[in-house]
């Protein structure tokens, strides 16, 4: 699993600047030029690790001439006190390379470590987790790679490669079938080869889109336990079904007992916590 090159290219050249500036003029002005140095990635919290290939980009990207020896690799469980990788060269490259490295990879294993636990707590179950759009933006193709890590399932990475017609869309279109054949007109036309999910905030809705076909995953938004359970005997199997809205780690598997194929969590990627995790020189 590897992040997109010429985005990965784009966003460290990005946030190197916003971090650079003209200069890291504490260690310019504190460190004898020259000085060489050793860092290790130590990590202080149990969890699943991510970012260390996207690391190993960063560095390079910063100075092709640090030397860095991986311990870890992503998708490793870890826990506190393991090193992850050491980093070798120039101490000024080592410290402008160390926030962004730690703020990618803090974030990337957090949501990796928390997609872990949930997909665990499925096991047993045919349910998989789905990722959302609610990233941070520019960093959308780092957080899904972490929720991939951590044993989740990518959703669309945008709005261009599904067509996911939730409730605004509908009222808008002037209603479900309306905006279900106008749809898949739309991907006819445009020769696309993209599937078609609808949103449902009802049983209601559900038989309207049943009678209506065209589509090929219905979403099921805050549904109640029994509603939900419900809806998916109604389905019967005839489209692929994800289930949304209120979904927690606290409650994923009373959803997944419902018998959907997906769950959606945003929490995966708006809320989850941060692994900590520090780079300390190392003292010769």
């Amino acid at each position: 699993m590897e992040a997109d090159k010429q985005l990965l290219n784009q966003f460290i050249t990005d946030a190197l600047e916003e971090d650079l500036g003209d200069g890291d003029h504490t260690s310019l002005s504190t460190i004898p030029k020259g000085r060489q140095g050793s860092a290790r990635l130590l990590i202080k919290e149990d969890g699943v690790i991510a970012g260390v290939d996207v690391a190993l980009e960063i560095f390079k990207h910063v100075d092709a001439g640090l030397e860095v020896e991986v311990f870890i690799t992503d998708g490793s469980v870890v826990k506190y006190g393991d090193v992850i990788l050491e980093v070798t060269g120039s101490a000024y490259s080592i410290l402008v390379a160390e926030r962004l490295v730690l703020n990618t990879m803090q974030r990337m294993s957090g949501i990796a470590s928390t997609t872990k636990r949930i997909t665990a707590l499925l096991k047993g179950t045919k349910t998989k987790v789905l990722d959302t759009r609610k990233t941070t933006p520019n960093m959308r193709f780092l957080e899904k790679l972490a929720v991939k890590i951590g044993g989740g399932v990518n959703h669309r990475f945008g709005l261009y490669d599904m067509i996911l017609i939730k409730d605004n869309h509908v009222d808008y279109a002037g209603g479900i079938s309306k905006a279900l054949i106008a749809a898949r007109q739309y991907i006819t036309d445009k020769r696309k080869k993209i599937p078609i999910e609808i949103e449902v905030r009802n049983i209601a809705e559900l038989n309207e889109v049943i009678e209506c076909g065209e589509v090929d995953r219905i979403l099921l938004d805050n549904f109640d336990f029994d509603t939900l359970k419900a809806a998916v005997q109604l389905i019967n199997g005839n489209y692929i079904t994800e289930a949304s809205g209120g979904i927690t780690e606290a409650n994923v598997l009373q959803y997944a007992l419902c018998g959907v194929d997906y769950v959606s969590l945003g929490a995966l990627t708006h809320s989850v916590k941060s692994l900590d995790m520090s780079l300390k020189a190392v003292k010769n």
